[in-house]
């Protein structure tokens, strides 16, 4: 039912609240609203929906980084993403850990999504921007377990903001982090070709994986549903602290179909 924006105000008590059209308010006491349903909702997890795709266009390109010099196509893409994915087994990393992602657009970055998505971890996107404090809320509020990162970003030291906040990488064994201010953290893996003290190297870590790794991604694959939380987006802040809002499979799937559609 739509209801217009000044009897709601009324209804509401909301003041200084000034818009045109029409707001559509939830019916009989639900905290959602049923809108048209004639494009029906897909009921798939990214990993099948990504499978589908690979099937269908594997030879033709996926994407292309212009900036580093890199394109795959979907076959290739699909590789990387399986890699990566075994990788994140080998390092111990399991269904419903919290993967930390701090990095502007990079071919890293999409492969990263892809891979924690086909085993059942939970991508947690980390503002390019954030500072210190910022940086240190975030991965506690989430308890993220592992961070793959930048080395930097235009300004932004993102490795010094890092060793800034867990000195004890710097004598840690990459994997085996004990940070006092950020107690759940464990792995850190750096992008580029450089090495840092305590920290895996991306590239070493698509290649770390055993057969047995590699084996088990299919059952895992199968295993999830489209409603398990596969990423967490932090509000902006504007009003008090980041809020972090869980994605589910269903969430991105369908709002990938509905803008294409």
């Amino acid at each position: 039912m739509a209801i217009k924006l000044d009897e709601l105000m009324n209804a509401t008590n909301l003041r200084g609240y000034r818009a045109s059209g029409t707001f559509i308010a939830p019916a009989g006491g639900k905290a959602h609203v049923s809108g048209d349903r004639s494009v029906p909702l897909l009921d798939k997890t990214i990993p099948e929906l990504f499978s589908d795709t690979v099937s269908k266009y594997a030879t033709l390109d996926a994407a292309v980084f212009v900036g580093q010099d890199k394109r795959f196509t979907w076959s290739e893409l699909s590789d990387a993403v399986d890699a990566l994915a075994a990788g994140f087994l080998a390092l111990g990393l399991e269904k419903g850990d919290r993967v930390g992602i701090w990095s502007p657009n990079r071919w890293e970055w999409l492969v990263t999504q892809f891979a924690t998505a086909r085993i059942g971890l939970i991508l947690v996107n980390i503002n390019p921007a954030y500072r210190l404090t910022e940086l240190e809320y975030a991965l506690n509020k989430v308890g993220c377990k592992a961070l793959v990162t930048a080395a930097q970003f235009k300004t932004s030291d993102y490795l010094g903001m890092i060793e800034t906040l867990a000195p004890e990488i710097a004598k840690a064994e990459p994997g085996k982090l004990k940070a006092k201010k950020l107690p759940a953290l464990k792995i850190v893996i750096r992008m580029g070709d450089d090495n840092s003290p305590g920290m895996f190297n991306f590239g070493d870590v698509l290649a770390m994986a055993g057969r047995d790794e590699h084996d088990s991604l299919d059952r895992i694959s199968e295993s999830l549903k489209p409603a398990d939380a596969i990423n967490i987006q932090f509000t902006s802040g504007t009003t008090g602290a980041p809020k972090g809002a869980t994605l589910t499979h269903t969430n991105i799937v369908n709002n990938g179909n509905f803008v294409t559609s």
